[in-house]
C-alpha cells in the first residue's frame, strides 16, 4: 500500500515526455524524477534512495540496496523476464511488490515465431544463401505449417498469443503450464509439467515461452531433443539458459531434430565461434523478437494503470510471484 504522502517516483525506462506527463497525471503531488537509463542511477541514487517509494526500471540487488531504502514499495520492470530474482535474494524475499512487463511484447514476440516457422519450413535461409551466391537452389524437405502441431512451452502472455495466432493458421495447438487446471480458449490440449515429454514427441514445432527459474534452467537437454521429431524445429523466444547449447549443437550437426529458430543463447552477443553461426539449418536472430515501435506506449500504459491502482488501493496487474520465479 502506498504511504498517505506518497514518495518519489523514479522513472529510469526510455519514455518520452508524453508519458512522463502521463505518470505526473496519474500520481499528482508525488515527485517524479527521470533518470536516462539505469546507467545513470548509480550517479543518482544517494540523492534518491531515502525517498523514492516506487522506481521502474532499476532492479537487482546489485543497484538497489533496501537498507539504505526505507521507503520503497514497488519496483516495475521494463520486460516480461523475471529471472533476475534468482541473482537477487534480497528483493527476492523481502515485501517489495515487483511488477513486470508481461503482455507488452507479445505480439512481436509471437510474429517473430512464426517468421522463424515460416522461414524454416521454407528454408528461406538457405534461398538467402543461393541469391548472395547468385545459385539456383531448388530446395529439399521443404513443408507446410498448415495442420502441423506446435507445442508451446509456457503459456503466459506471449505463449498464449503464440498460440492464438498458430490457430489463426489451422495449425493444432499443445500448450504445458505449471497449472494445467488454467484453460486457454487457442489451445487444444493443455498439459502439466510431467507431460513435457509427451508434448516434445508430438509436436512439429516447439515453442519456449517459459520463464527462466532454478526449475527450468537447462529444461531441454539430449533426453528432450531425443524425444523430438527429425523433423521438428526448436524455436527458442524464452531465455537461452533453458537449453544446453552443446547438447543443442550435437543435435542439430547429427539429425536429432529438423532444425531451430534461436533469439537467445547460453551467452550473448552469441561468440563469433559459435558453431550456430554456420549452421544451414538454423536460424538466428540478436535477442530482438521484442522490438516494436510500440513498446513504449504499451509499456507506459502499463505502469499508469498499476499508478493509479496502486494509489486507490487496488490489486495491480502483472505482479510478480517472487518466490516463483526465484
Amino acid at each position: 500500500m502506498p504511504s498517505q504522502k506518497l514518495g518519489t517516483i523514479v522513472v529510469a525506462l526510455r519514455l518520452e515526455d508524453r508519458h512522463l506527463e502521463a505518470i505526473r497525471a496519474a500520481a499528482p503531488g508525488a515527485e517524479v524524477v527521470k533518470i536516462n537509463g539505469r546507467g545513470e542511477w548509480p550517479a543518482r541514487r544517494a540523492e534518491l534512495e531515502s525517498t523514492v517509494e516506487v522506481i521502474a526500471g532499476v532492479q537487482g540487488s546489485d543497484n538497489l540496496d533496501l537498507a539504505s531504502m526505507p521507503r520503497l514499495r514497488w519496483i516495475q520492470t521494463g520486460g516480461a523476464g523475471n529471472d533476475w530474482l534468482i541473482r537477487s535474494p534480497e528483493i527476492a524475499n523481502s515485501d517489495v511488490m515487483v511488477t513486470n512487463g508481461s503482455g507488452v511484447a507479445a505480439i512481436p514476440i509471437a510474429e517473430h515465431v512464426l517468421a522463424m516457422m515460416f522461414a524454416l519450413s521454407r528454408q528461406i535461409p538457405r534461398f538467402t544463401k543461393s541469391q548472395l551466391d547468385h545459385e539456383w537452389y531448388r530446395g529439399e524437405r521443404l513443408a507446410e505449417v498448415d495442420g502441423s502441431t506446435m507445442g508451446i512451452v509456457g503459456l503466459g502472455a506471449i505463449g498464449e498469443k503464440t498460440a492464438e495466432k498458430a490457430r489463426g493458421l489451422n495449425m493444432r495447438v499443445l500448450g504445458l503450464r505449471r497449472d494445467p487446471t488454467r484453460s486457454s480458449p487457442h489451445v487444444d490440449r493443455m498439459l502439466g509439467p510431467d507431460g513435457l515429454m509427451e508434448l516434445l514427441e508430438v509436436s512439429d514445432w516447439v515453442v519456449l515461452a517459459s520463464a527462466l527459474t532454478s526449475r527450468t534452467r537447462g529444461l531441454i537437454g539430449e533426453p528432450e531433443l531425443r524425444a523430438m521429431k527429425d523433423t521438428a524445429c526448436l524455436i527458442n523466444i524464452a531465455r537461452g539458459a533453458l537449453v544446453q547449447e552443446k547438447v543443442l549443437v550435437r543435435a542439430l550437426k547429427e539429425g536429432w531434430i529438423g532444425g531451430a529458430g534461436l533469439d537467445v543463447f547460453e551467452r550473448e552477443p552469441l561468440p563469433p565461434d559459435s558453431p550456430l553461426w554456420d549452421m544451414d539449418n538454423v536460424l538466428i536472430s540478436s535477442h530482438y523478437s521484442h522490438s516494436t515501435p510500440h513498446y513504449n506506449d504499451r509499456l507506459a500504459g502499463v505502469f499508469i494503470e498499476n499508478l493509479r491502482r496502486y494509489r486507490a488501493g487496488e490489486p495491480m496487474i502483472n505482479v510478480v510471484d517472487k518466490q516463483h520465479n526465484s
